[in-house]
């Protein structure tokens, strides 16, 4: 095999492709976008024969390309065939996500025939799911920002500190204001006493010292997490296995401001002080 390694970014559009491969320009990599897929082969074997020292590939492929999809898995053979190694990360996002995200930018879906951007997604989310279904990443991108996609991104191609290269993002939510979309795991803390009908305490958050040892002080609280802890030291390391590259953990309550704080927190200290790559973040706190 060439000691030349390709990666081959695709996924949903919408979903953050461009700004993944901006995060692999910034770690080093030489980043085509849209390239054709039938000149993937010879673009290698032209990078090859070429005086460059150019070691680290990635190219963007989506829908976009007309045939995209009739010739994207033969070219990647013909790759193989030719000595080069690959690997494929795949952007998803839920459609809610997209959906939000084309409505902001006011931007038409590139599968749309209609102008319905949710027919659109839809209809994109079933022409690619034969190469989501072979994608060594995936990572879905329905609650990252930029700042979390390209650490994503980081952990898998320039892992750092001897952390595992799995991204977990803790987060709080209220059940009133809906479920999250996204989230891999979901824990609702509901059962636990709340602190909402403690007058001291009502107007205060998860984040703070008083409600904090109020819901960890308690033993059911004790054995739950005990139980979450368990259970994370026994599927992080298959969700590694996998492929997967990002995690994220939802913690709800009834209105996202005390308990599931203070047990997001709870759960984000564990995973660090476990080695892992974990950030916290309280959606429904100031509601």
């Amino acid at each position: 095999m060439s000691d030349t390694h390709f990666v081959i970014v695709t996924g949903m559009s919408g979903a953050g492709k461009s700004q993944a491969l901006k995060c692999l320009e910034d770690i080093g990599f030489f980043c085509v976008d849209n390239l054709p897929t039938t000149l993937i082969p010879p673009f290698a074997q032209i990078l090859a024969q070429s005086s460059t020292n150019i070691k680290k590939i990635a190219l963007g492929i989506d829908i976009r390309e007309g045939e995209f999809f009739d010739s994207v898995f033969i070219e990647l053979a013909r790759l193989n065939e030719l000595g080069f190694d690959y690997e494929t990360v795949f952007l998803d996002a839920s459609s809610e996500a997209l959906l939000q995200r084309y409505s902001e930018t006011r931007r038409r879906h590139p599968v749309s025939k209609d102008g319905s951007i949710i027919e659109g997604i839809e209809s994109e989310r079933a022409k690619i799911s034969k190469i989501r279904s072979r994608a060594d990443w995936i990572i879905d991108t329905s609650n990252l920002n930029i700042h979390e996609l390209k650490q994503a991104i980081l952990n898998i191609f320039s892992p750092t500190d001897g952390r595992t290269n799995l991204s977990i993002n803790v987060f709080s939510f209220g059940h009133k204001y809906g479920l999250p979309s996204g989230a891999d795991l979901v824990f609702d803390v509901r059962f636990l006493p709340n602190p909402h009908y403690e007058e001291e305490l009502r107007p205060l958050t998860g984040e703070n010292e008083k409600v904090r040892d109020f819901v960890l002080g308690n033993q059911d609280t004790t054995t739950f997490l005990d139980k979450v802890k368990d259970l994370l030291l026994f599927l992080l390391p298959r969700y590694l296995k996998e492929g997967k590259a990002y995690l994220t953990i939802a913690v709800g309550c009834t209105g996202g401001r005390h308990r599931s704080v203070a047990i997001a927190n709870a759960i984000t200290q564990f995973l660090d002080e476990s080695g892992q790559i974990a950030t916290v973040r309280h959606r429904d706190i100031d509601r």
